[in-house]
């Protein structure tokens, strides 16, 4: 296995986006693309990324604008674009998609969406219907309701108005993740709800790359692609016949504490899609790579990308 960092020009037009490549060698059986969560890096994933590769997968994902190493300097973490950012995050997701299925137009392409990235990932279902996928898998999404992604967008035009898009909002932020630690009480950091391994917690508290706070332009690029979730024109427009994979631990309060997923996998299946599969794991928290039970939880998805390979 050989894990490899490129460069491409992010759709920004100035950035440029940072790629990481697990290269299983010889010749892969499929390529895995991911896209990683809200506050992270995809370079967390590397433990995940060389047990798909141990399994024959290319795994490749980028830093997000705004994230990691896809940035000009740090003072644009936690922000995507001056406009149009969360379509920006789109294209981007996209040229990695179109640059990899270039490079191996023989294998089948896998499309993975972690927390933001699901959402990112169920957007691109329906911006981008064309696009060929042999499964889709969606780790720690939810089925944020409407009303409040309408409230959360009133508040962020308010405070956008008064003090600027890149402003920094403890309002808004604990408005969208402030409740999380809440279920995990007595908390011992503020991060108890992404996992139950506390090595991983700690790490991630440590890292600088995941201590900054959105800006308020980027919320209001994420609470946007988030509402074009709820309407039926694209909805309507999702390739039908893409296997989905809905993976969720039963205590992460994004999924609304094992719930959102089954609801995501019913609407799912109203929706006319004909293979969609929901995996609950007890007593798990939002990272399901980076769970006391990664083991199980690696099988499991290796397992479902290599039925479709087969």
């Amino acid at each position: 296995m050989e894990r490899k960092t490129e460069y491409i020009k992010s759709s920004d037009g100035k950035t440029q986006l940072y790629l990481q490549i697990w290269d299983p060698g010889d010749e892969p059986r499929a390529v895995l693309q991911i896209a990683h969560g809200m506050v992270e890096f995809i370079d967390r994933y590397d433990r995940f990324a060389r047990a798909m590769a141990s399994e024959g997968i290319l795994v490749v994902g980028n830093d997000h604008l705004g994230h990691g190493n896809s940035v000009t300097t740090k003072d644009n973490w936690g922000y995507f674009a001056d406009e149009n950012g969360n379509r920006h995050v789109l294209e981007d997701m996209r040229a990695v998609q179109r640059l990899f299925k270039e490079r191996y137009p023989q294998l089948p392409y896998f499309l993975m969406g972690h927390s933001m990235g699901s959402f990112l990932t169920r957007q691109y279902l329906h911006t981008y219907p064309e696009d060929e996928f042999a499964a889709v898998i969606l780790t720690g999404t939810g089925m944020q309701p409407a009303a409040l992604v309408s409230t959360g967008m009133t508040f962020v035009k308010m405070i956008r108005a008064f003090k600027g898009p890149r402003y920094r909002s403890k309002f808004l932020t604990n408005l969208s993740l402030g409740s999380n630690n809440k279920p995990f009480k007595p908390n011992r950091t503020t991060c108890d709800w992404l996992t139950r391994d506390e090595a991983i917690v700690d790490a991630y508290v440590a890292d600088e790359r995941n201590q900054f706070m959105f800006t308020v332009s980027a919320f209001a690029d994420m609470f946007e692609g988030i509402k074009t979730l709820y309407q039926k024109a694209n909805l309507d427009k999702m390739n039908r016949d893409i296997p989905v994979l809905i993976a969720s631990g039963a205590d992460d309060p994004v999924g609304d504490m094992g719930k959102a997923a089954p609801a995501y996998g019913k609407q799912l299946e109203e929706l006319g899609f004909k293979d969609v599969t929901v995996k609950l794991y007890e007593e798990g928290r939002h990272e399901l790579v980076n769970e006391l039970n990664y083991e199980e939880i690696y099988r499991d998805i290796a397992s479902f990308i290599l039925k479709y390979v087969a």
